[in-house]
């Protein structure tokens, strides 16, 4: 193979990869894939706000008790009981955020007085002991909780959003052609214009509307190239359709 062919290969190469990485649903998915992390990175620190107050919770609640006594024990199901409530309504948002569809005031409503609960049981010990450090240190998770709870939902409410909005402004960008599959991953070794143009050709059809940046996407072909090719494909269908 010689340099020719190399470079021939390497434009296609080159070409094939952008159409894939500026394809419309590859610009999405990417978004999708951000939206899953920020999910997931909110979850777990929800998750590990929630397992510090359970301590606490549970010594408000078994305060005066001996150690493993029945009484005791009961008081480890109060946490998880309000935690439980708590994390059903965030998953349940988490799916309502994704179809923009708005929950109602007794939603809002449970959530809030749950995290309210939480709060006043983590911190009832340091106000009755006047403790500021205390106070401070069992409030702080709470409130992470708290914003990140709200926080959450309106994240997901924007990503879609970014979904969307990628999605549709690749299509513009591509010429407002969408094609149901990826363009060919395996190019020919060296391809001449006329190959190009044979093969744009053969892509159009009437009500498609000829622009480089739709010769880039059925052909895979440069971008200085593709200025050529619709000036030459336009011209033939302007030719075609004179009487």
């Amino acid at each position: 193979m010689n340099r020719a062919d190399r470079l021939a290969r390497d434009a296609a190469d080159a070409a094939t990869m952008r159409a894939h990485q500026t394809h419309p649903d590859v610009i999405a998915l990417r978004v999708e894939r951000v939206r899953s992390q920020v999910d997931w990175l909110c979850w777990i620190g929800i998750g590990l706000g929630l397992a510090f107050t359970a301590t606490n919770v549970q010594q408000f609640a078994a305060a005066g008790t001996a150690p493993w006594s029945l009484p005791w024990l009961a008081a480890w199901l109060l946490d998880p009981t309000v935690s439980l409530v708590l994390l059903a309504i965030l998953r349940a948002e988490q799916t309502t955020a994704r179809y923009r569809v708005r929950t109602g005031g007794w939603v809002r409503s449970a959530k809030w007085l749950t995290l309210a609960a939480t709060c006043v049981m983590n911190t009832w010990e340091s106000w009755a002991a006047q403790s500021p450090a205390g106070i401070v240190l069992h409030s702080v998770p709470v409130l992470v909780v708290f914003v990140a709870a709200e926080a959450v939902t309106q994240l997901r409410d924007k990503l879609t959003e970014a979904a969307h909005a990628a999605f549709t402004e690749a299509r513009e960008r591509s010429g407002g052609v969408h094609v149901d599959t990826l363009p060919r991953t395996t190019p020919p070794t060296r391809r001449r214009f006329v190959d190009y143009l044979a093969e744009a050709r053969a892509a159009w059809h009437p009500g498609v509307t000829v622009t480089p940046a739709w010769i880039r996407q059925v052909t895979t072909c440069s971008r200085g190239l593709s200025s050529r090719l619709s000036a030459a494909l336009n011209a033939e269908v302007i030719e075609g359709s004179a009487p």
